[in-house]
Protein backbone atom coordinates (compact mmCIF):
# COMPACT_ATOMS: atom_id res chain seq x y z
CA UNK A 1 0.00 0.00 0.00
CA UNK A 2 1.29 3.43 -0.94
CA UNK A 3 1.56 6.18 1.54
CA UNK A 4 -0.27 9.47 0.87
CA UNK A 5 3.09 11.19 0.48
CA UNK A 6 4.14 8.83 -2.36
CA UNK A 7 0.74 9.30 -4.10
CA UNK A 8 1.05 13.14 -4.27
CA UNK A 9 3.32 13.27 -7.38
CA UNK A 10 0.93 10.97 -9.25
CA UNK A 11 -2.05 13.21 -8.37
CA UNK A 12 -0.11 16.29 -9.43
CA UNK A 13 0.72 14.69 -12.82
CA UNK A 14 -2.94 13.76 -13.35
CA UNK A 15 -4.07 17.26 -12.40
CA UNK A 16 -1.53 18.86 -14.77
CA UNK A 17 -2.58 16.49 -17.58
CA UNK A 18 -6.28 17.26 -17.05
CA UNK A 19 -5.56 21.00 -16.94
CA UNK A 20 -3.50 20.81 -20.13
CA UNK A 21 -6.25 18.83 -21.88
CA UNK A 22 -8.90 21.38 -20.84
CA UNK A 23 -6.72 24.27 -22.04
CA UNK A 24 -5.98 22.55 -25.36
CA UNK A 25 -9.68 21.79 -25.92
CA UNK A 26 -10.65 25.40 -25.18
CA UNK A 27 -7.95 26.67 -27.53
CA UNK A 28 -8.93 24.20 -30.26
CA UNK A 29 -12.61 25.15 -30.24
CA UNK A 30 -11.82 28.84 -29.82
CA UNK A 31 -9.64 28.84 -32.95
CA UNK A 32 -12.01 26.82 -35.12
CA UNK A 33 -13.62 28.87 -37.90
CA UNK A 34 -17.18 29.70 -37.12
CA UNK A 35 -19.64 27.95 -39.40
CA UNK A 36 -22.92 29.33 -40.56
CA UNK A 37 -25.42 29.44 -37.80
CA UNK A 38 -28.29 27.10 -38.38
CA UNK A 39 -31.25 29.37 -37.91
CA UNK A 40 -32.29 32.92 -38.77
CA UNK A 41 -34.97 33.92 -41.29
CA UNK A 42 -36.26 34.21 -44.86
CA UNK A 43 -39.27 35.31 -46.92
CA UNK A 44 -41.75 32.45 -47.08
CA UNK A 45 -44.63 34.14 -48.93
CA UNK A 46 -44.51 34.88 -51.81
CA UNK A 47 -41.92 32.09 -51.89
CA UNK A 48 -38.35 33.39 -52.01
CA UNK A 49 -35.71 31.50 -53.94
CA UNK A 50 -34.56 29.69 -50.80
CA UNK A 51 -38.18 28.82 -49.93
CA UNK A 52 -38.52 27.31 -53.42
CA UNK A 53 -35.34 25.31 -52.79
CA UNK A 54 -36.63 24.06 -49.42
CA UNK A 55 -39.93 23.01 -51.02
CA UNK A 56 -38.11 21.13 -53.81
CA UNK A 57 -39.58 23.40 -56.52
CA UNK A 58 -36.06 24.13 -57.83
CA UNK A 59 -33.00 21.87 -57.42
CA UNK A 60 -30.55 23.91 -55.34
CA UNK A 61 -28.03 22.10 -53.16
CA UNK A 62 -27.37 22.76 -49.45
CA UNK A 63 -29.73 25.73 -49.16
CA UNK A 64 -32.66 23.30 -49.37
CA UNK A 65 -31.94 22.24 -45.77
CA UNK A 66 -31.33 25.70 -44.33
CA UNK A 67 -33.33 28.35 -46.21
CA UNK A 68 -33.05 30.65 -43.18
CA UNK A 69 -29.23 30.84 -43.34
CA UNK A 70 -28.50 33.22 -46.24
CA UNK A 71 -26.31 35.56 -44.22
CA UNK A 72 -23.55 37.92 -45.27
CA UNK A 73 -22.07 41.34 -44.59
CA UNK A 74 -24.45 44.30 -44.66
CA UNK A 75 -24.60 46.28 -47.88
CA UNK A 76 -24.56 43.46 -50.44
CA UNK A 77 -27.01 43.22 -53.32
CA UNK A 78 -26.84 39.51 -54.07
CA UNK A 79 -29.46 36.86 -53.43
CA UNK A 80 -26.80 34.63 -51.83
CA UNK A 81 -25.56 37.32 -49.44
CA UNK A 82 -22.10 36.72 -50.88
CA UNK A 83 -22.11 33.16 -49.54
CA UNK A 84 -20.47 30.87 -52.13
CA UNK A 85 -22.18 27.83 -50.59
CA UNK A 86 -25.52 29.30 -51.73
CA UNK A 87 -24.37 30.86 -55.04
CA UNK A 88 -27.14 29.10 -56.98
CA UNK A 89 -29.50 31.72 -55.52
CA UNK A 90 -27.74 34.33 -57.70
CA UNK A 91 -28.38 32.36 -60.91
CA UNK A 92 -31.38 33.99 -62.63
CA UNK A 93 -31.58 31.15 -65.18
CA UNK A 94 -32.40 28.35 -62.70
CA UNK A 95 -36.13 28.31 -63.43
CA UNK A 96 -37.34 30.22 -60.40
CA UNK A 97 -41.13 30.31 -60.29
CA UNK A 98 -42.67 33.77 -60.37
CA UNK A 99 -45.63 34.60 -58.18
CA UNK A 100 -48.32 36.85 -59.63
CA UNK A 101 -48.76 39.84 -57.32
CA UNK A 102 -50.68 43.10 -57.37
CA UNK A 103 -49.32 46.59 -56.89
CA UNK A 104 -49.80 46.26 -53.12
CA UNK A 105 -48.29 43.03 -51.85
CA UNK A 106 -47.61 41.54 -48.45
CA UNK A 107 -44.23 39.81 -47.94
CA UNK A 108 -44.12 37.35 -45.04
CA UNK A 109 -40.94 36.55 -43.14
CA UNK A 110 -40.42 33.30 -41.27
CA UNK A 111 -37.96 33.92 -38.45
CA UNK A 112 -36.18 31.03 -36.74
CA UNK A 113 -33.79 33.12 -34.59
CA UNK A 114 -35.17 36.45 -33.47
CA UNK A 115 -32.16 38.73 -33.88
CA UNK A 116 -32.57 42.36 -32.91
CA UNK A 117 -33.22 44.35 -36.07
CA UNK A 118 -32.10 47.72 -37.30
CA UNK A 119 -33.89 47.83 -40.67
CA UNK A 120 -35.67 45.76 -43.29
CA UNK A 121 -34.94 46.89 -46.87
CA UNK A 122 -36.48 45.98 -50.20
CA UNK A 123 -35.00 46.61 -53.66
CA UNK A 124 -35.98 46.20 -57.31
CA UNK A 125 -33.29 46.62 -59.94
CA UNK A 126 -30.85 48.07 -57.40
CA UNK A 127 -33.32 50.79 -56.34
CA UNK A 128 -34.60 50.78 -52.77
CA UNK A 129 -38.40 50.65 -52.84
CA UNK A 130 -39.06 50.37 -49.08
CA UNK A 131 -37.33 50.49 -45.72
CA UNK A 132 -38.78 49.65 -42.32
CA UNK A 133 -36.84 50.82 -39.24
CA UNK A 134 -37.20 48.56 -36.19
CA UNK A 135 -34.71 50.46 -34.01
CA UNK A 136 -33.24 47.31 -32.42
CA UNK A 137 -36.50 45.49 -31.69
CA UNK A 138 -36.74 41.70 -31.90
CA UNK A 139 -39.15 40.47 -34.57
CA UNK A 140 -41.82 37.84 -33.91
CA UNK A 141 -41.45 34.41 -35.53
CA UNK A 142 -43.75 35.37 -38.42
CA UNK A 143 -44.71 38.82 -39.66
CA UNK A 144 -45.31 40.74 -42.89
CA UNK A 145 -44.46 44.00 -44.63
CA UNK A 146 -46.76 45.43 -47.29
CA UNK A 147 -44.92 46.88 -50.27
CA UNK A 148 -46.22 49.40 -52.77
CA UNK A 149 -45.25 48.02 -56.19
CA UNK A 150 -47.12 50.62 -58.24
CA UNK A 151 -44.86 51.86 -61.00
CA UNK A 152 -43.63 48.31 -61.66
CA UNK A 153 -45.13 45.90 -64.14
CA UNK A 154 -44.29 42.41 -65.31
CA UNK A 155 -41.43 40.19 -64.13
CA UNK A 156 -39.39 41.63 -61.25
CA UNK A 157 -36.79 40.29 -58.82
CA UNK A 158 -37.18 41.76 -55.33
CA UNK A 159 -34.21 41.68 -52.97
CA UNK A 160 -35.21 41.67 -49.29
CA UNK A 161 -32.55 42.49 -46.67
CA UNK A 162 -32.85 42.01 -42.91
CA UNK A 163 -30.15 44.14 -41.25
CA UNK A 164 -29.27 42.76 -37.83
CA UNK A 165 -28.97 45.46 -35.17
CA UNK A 166 -25.91 44.36 -33.22
CA UNK A 167 -23.69 42.68 -35.83
CA UNK A 168 -22.16 43.61 -39.18
CA UNK A 169 -24.33 41.01 -40.93
CA UNK A 170 -27.64 40.88 -42.73
CA UNK A 171 -29.91 38.15 -44.10
CA UNK A 172 -30.82 38.14 -47.78
CA UNK A 173 -33.73 36.78 -49.82
CA UNK A 174 -34.74 37.21 -53.46
CA UNK A 175 -38.34 36.85 -54.53
CA UNK A 176 -39.33 36.48 -58.17
CA UNK A 177 -42.70 38.06 -58.91
CA UNK A 178 -44.85 39.09 -61.84
CA UNK A 179 -46.45 42.46 -60.97
CA UNK A 180 -49.91 42.88 -62.44
CA UNK A 181 -51.59 46.27 -62.16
Amino acid sequence: MQTPKADTPRRNRRLRAATALAAATTLFFGLMPMGTANAHGYISNPPSRQAQCAAGVVECGPIQWEPQSVEGPKGLTSCSGGNQQFSELDDDSRGWQRTDVGTSQEFTWTITANHRTSTWEYYIGGQQIAVFDDGGAQPPSTFSHTLDLSGYNGPQKILAVWNVYDTANAFYACIDVNVRG
